[in-house]
């Protein structure tokens, strides 16, 4: 589940359900949604929907905006199998990550087809279920699995992207043009003097500066089923498959602002929008299967078909224009015969 609008401007925002077949890699379903999407009583309402396919064992993946203690409590209080991600500032996970933290980026957890470390430790899970009958809490603890990773490129790429933010938060500093927005991290990073003589004096606060650094690269999942760390996290990044259909509505489908004037309108154009999702997501798919994509991109293949002319006359025979050799083993590619 996702929106379909995250700008920071002052417009309704659009909650977009969106089912994806595994194998199929095509979309089967999509509901719009109200209010806040990230509660289980929203994924318990889908799948009550989706009774209608059949689906017999329900796994979630879920990211990180839907952690919480109260939503993993709810999972398991309705027996679903799930892998979420969850922020390396958790408590919890801090207290594995000390534990290996020297041990994890070693060539024992290595794996070079991911090129990353990863381990994984079974946990007991502080499980809390309100039961409205008794009036009381069910308190006890559920077995789950965290799984912990360290990617050196990762590790970079989060540095070089806080040096960044540092120096955009120093630059607005010194030349007193400070952003209310960034109000918070001038008092977390920084200690900031002031004197006519020497004017603006910043003095970073270099714990916790620290702080942040010590979980460059390390990145975390925490499932009830999953216990093996690759595994979770070849099953976790299916969930890009739907991420990239996302991306297709917002900048190929124009879904990023839907511009339209009544509620009857924004169903009309969400329909289309998601048949027109179809035929994309197959183009995808094929591209994939047969690598088209070592020699186009989406959008070059397009526009290599779209050049294909077609004459009609009343009362006569339609006639295709003359097709090229790469227009052929693309009609080939996809299954589809050459237009007499």
């Amino acid at each position: 589940m996702y929106a379909t609008h995250k700008e920071h401007d002052a417009l309704p925002q659009i909650n977009l359900a969106l089912l994806y077949g595994e194998s199929s890699r095509l979309p089967v379903y999509y509901r719009s949604l109200p209010g806040n999407i990230s509660d289980v009583t929203t994924i318990k309402r889908l799948i009550d929907e989706l009774s209608y396919l059949s689906i017999e064992k329900v796994k979630l993946i879920l990211d990180r905006g839907f952690y919480s203690e109260e939503n993993v409590n709810g999972l398991l209080s309705h027996h679903y199998k799930f892998l979420i991600s969850v922020k390396t500032s958790l408590r919890l996970v801090q207290t594995m990550l000390d534990e290996v933290r020297e041990s994890l980026p070693t060539r024992q957890h290595y794996n070079s087809n991911f090129k990353l470390y990863c381990t994984s430790r079974t946990i007991a899970w502080p499980y809390e279920e309100y039961k409205p009958r008794l009036g009381a809490v069910e308190s006890g603890t559920r077995r789950m699995y965290l799984h912990l990773y360290y990617d050196d490129e990762r590790a970079m790429e989060e540095r070089a992207a806080f040096n960044i933010l540092l120096d955009s938060l120093e630059a607005e500093l010194k030349e007193g043009i400070r952003n209310p927005e960034h109000e918070t991290l001038y008092q977390k990073y920084y200690e900031v003097t002031q004197t006519p003589v020497r004017g603006v004096t910043l003095n970073p606060k270099q714990e916790a500066i620290d702080k942040v650094e010590r979980n460059y690269g390390y990145f975390a999942l925490l499932s009830n089923e999953s216990k093996d760390p690759l595994e979770a996290l070849i099953i976790y990044r299916t969930k890009d498959l739907v991420e990239k259909a996302i991306g297709n509505l917002k900048e190929r489908l124009s879904a990023r602002r839907e511009g339209v004037s009544s509620e009857s309108h924004l169903s009309g154009k969400l329909f289309v929008q998601f048949i027109a999702l179809m035929y994309l997501s197959y183009i995808d798919k094929v591209m994939n299967d047969q690598d088209l994509y070592k020699t186009y991109t989406l959008t070059e293949l397009l526009d290599e078909l779209d050049v294909i002319e077609c004459y009609s006359y009343p009362g006569h025979t339609e006639k295709i224009g003359e097709m090229t050799k790469k227009q052929k083993e693309l009609y080939e590619a996809f299954g589809v015969p050459l237009p007499a």
